[in-house]
């Protein structure tokens, strides 16, 4: 039986009071506001293992995973050790380091799918900038995206797009966005073929790529069939529009290439972020060499950040990688998952719950729609009840997810199977509370 107890909360309470005269909404990413669950955000002060504090002290195995950059887990000493030794060095020179090259060659020496790598600070400016790469390599300017991924929050991006625009009801796009921007935008239905090719026949010559989330996890996980996205790939090349794979979340979560080594899909431009930073912030954008070489100051696409390849982020990213490119270390992950996923989910079964964990790799998601498939963002039930009672119920039980029923979940090296175990009995129990 998991430990239930009254949530302490009035430190993050008075917290939440004294930064929203600071901040809008007394936050500085708007999921974090807590609004689609109950109270204040939690404020965090601590994290070890696959474990976090609060400013309270309460204690909480932690699913979030700071959004899914900790694979392995919070504070891991190889990832402290480097940071640590790197910084007694200086932490920003907006000069070459040696950390860039190191962090590089790791990075595609492993990865079969880019030639050429460029380093940004954020999943957002990778996205950003391999937008501009397409539009000045092909000399066409339309962009195809696809209903419910999210792409960060770049302007044309944020056309239908998932994540915090949907957790706050704003299904279409933010405010702010020029009415020219949406024109150049074309958004389809994931896993609807015969929308594929109707908007490629119809824009064909003015599209310069297609981007996707392979595996989109930013409004549910919208599993896709394999079908549709080696349709995608096949249009694209026909076509000569360029297949731009998101993989910042993807990337080194369900394989160290992402979802283009376990699907067997070659990307044209990939993006990725979060896991290469260690927990620091980092993006990248990559191509083969023919794309690569209109980046300046090779070519005429412009793109400049003076935090761009900081040692102290590359550090991070080399102790990272260094882990996660050792043998077994993505089968582990997806054992342990697995093992995690069907306790829970044959407790739900065996009560008849119209719940599942839908999983893969090492991400989950709740589903308060049974089995079903979902692969589009439309069939998922917009009605957060499900998910709001039982984020408290957990919460209450030291299981702490992001609050918002359309994020994931991810498991890190740092969750042993004896404390899946427990978080598994913690779940159980919620359901039962809740359902």
């Amino acid at each position: 039986m998991a430990t239930k107890h009254v949530l302490k909360r009035n430190v993050s309470e008075s917290l939440f009071e004294t930064a929203k005269t600071y901040f809008p909404g007394g936050v500085n990413s708007p999921v974090r506001a807590f609004k689609s669950v109950d109270g204040a955000p939690l404020f965090m002060k601590k994290g070890d293992g696959c474990h976090i504090w609060d400013e309270d002290d309460n204690k909480f195995i932690d699913f979030c995973c700071s959004w899914g950059p900790l694979i392995l887990g919070h504070n891991h000493p190889k990832v402290y050790e480097k940071i640590v030794s790197t910084l007694q060095n200086g932490s920003s020179f907006g000069a070459p380091t040696r950390m860039e090259n190191e962090l590089a060659d790791l990075i595609l020496s492993r990865n079969p799918f880019i030639d050429k790598i460029r380093f940004v600070s954020s999943g957002t400016e990778a996205v950003m900038s391999g937008i501009r790469l397409a539009r000045g390599y092909t000399k066409k300017n339309k962009v195809l995206k696809f209903e419910g991924c999210y792409h960060g929050h770049v302007d044309s991006m944020l056309v239908k797009a998932g994540s915090g625009l949907v957790t706050f009801g704003t299904s279409s796009t933010s405010e702010g966005i020029p009415e020219s921007y949406i024109n150049e935008t074309l958004v389809v239905e994931l896993n609807d073929i015969d929308a594929l090719r109707k908007c490629i026949e119809q824009y064909k010559d003015e599209i310069a790529c297609a981007i996707i989330e392979p595996i989109p996890a930013n409004n549910g996980l919208l599993l896709q069939e394999l079908t549709f996205l080696k349709e995608l790939r096949k249009l694209c090349t026909e076509n000569n529009i360029l297949l731009f794979f998101d993989e910042v979340i993807s990337g080194f979560r369900v394989a160290f290439s992402g979802a283009a080594e376990l699907y067997d899909i070659t990307p044209d431009i990939v993006t990725y972020g979060k896991i290469i930073g260690g927990g620091l912030p980092v993006g990248a954008y990559g191509a083969k060499n023919h794309i690569m070489a209109s980046i300046s100051p090779d070519g005429p696409v412009y793109q400049a950040g003076t935090l761009s390849g900081n040692p102290v982020a590359m550090a991070a990213g080399i102790a990272s990688l260094t882990e996660l490119a050792k043998p077994g270390f993505y089968e582990d992950q997806k054992e342990r998952t697995e093992y995690f996923v069907n306790l829970v989910n044959s407790h739900a079964k065996e009560k008849g719950y119209n719940f599942e964990l839908v999983t893969i790799g090492s991400i989950f998601w709740l589903s308060f729609d049974g089995s079903k498939h979902i692969r589009r963002a439309g069939e998922i039930n917009p009605n957060m009840t499900g998910f709001r009672k039982i984020f408290m119920a957990l919460l209450e039980r030291g299981i702490y997810l992001g609050p918002s029923g359309y994020e994931v979940g991810f498991i890190s090296q740092a969750h042993t199977k004896e404390i899946l175990a427990e978080a598994a009995v913690a779940f159980c129990e919620a359901l039962d509370e809740t359902i």
